[in-house]
């Protein structure tokens, strides 16, 4: 028995290859066009039909509350690192002796 190389396709492939059978609504034919299984264009076809409405339900508040919070979290790093800065330039400055000399 040979070995079987298995295709890996990636999934912006996947996609056009299942928008295109759903379109022209002859799976055979799509798959025969790229040289696939007529069963694995069948199956990332129901995959679209079943998971496509996903990519309208992402949450802009969850991912605009997520930024912001990233967004302080810098802020606040960048206030430390002035105060560092800060610090730094105020040593530098510093006399080498008490007595100014």
């Amino acid at each position: 028995m040979g070995v079987v190389n298995k295709r890996k396709h990636t999934s912006q492939f996947k996609f056009d290859v299942a928008i295109k059978a759903v379109e022209s609504k002859h799976v055979a034919e799509v798959a025969r066009l790229y040289g696939l299984n007529t069963g694995q264009v069948s199956k990332w076809v129901s995959y679209l039909k079943s998971q496509g409405s996903t990519i309208f339900s992402t949450h802009p508040d969850k991912e605009k509350a997520n930024l912001e919070g990233k967004v302080s979290k810098l802020e606040q790093i960048i206030g430390k690192k002035e105060v560092e800065l800060s610090l730094i330039k105020n040593f530098i400055n510093f006399p080498d002796s008490p007595s100014g000399k």
